[in-house]
């Protein structure tokens, strides 16, 4: 029997990476410094954390210089968004539920 908890995704068991795709869901794009001061994380643990929603293939990435400095960039993929939106759904959910 499949319930609601089953639509809860894993990889956004973590604080950052719930953070990291709330921060894309509203915002086309951010790069990783917007990124990095939004959850108040270090380099290591943001770039972590970045790798593994895009090994999920959750959010892409843009890579494009501006004056000569490079600039990365993240977007929350088609795929993620589906996953983010389902789990918002299912979190929901289980607050009613309780009520």
């Amino acid at each position: 029997m499949k319930t609601f908890l089953d639509d809860l995704h894993k990889a956004f068991e973590s604080r950052v990476r719930l953070g990291i795709m709330s921060a894309l869901a509203v915002n086309d794009t951010l790069d990783f410094t917007a990124l990095k001061e939004f959850l108040d994380v270090t380099d290591g643990n943001l770039a972590s954390h970045i790798k593994a929603l895009e090994k999920e293939e959750f959010i892409g990435v843009k890579k494009a210089f501006i004056d000569r400095k490079p600039n990365t960039r993240y977007f929350m993929t088609k795929q993620g968004k589906k996953a983010f939106e389902e789990h918002i759904m299912a979190l929901e959910k289980l607050i009613n539920s309780h009520k």
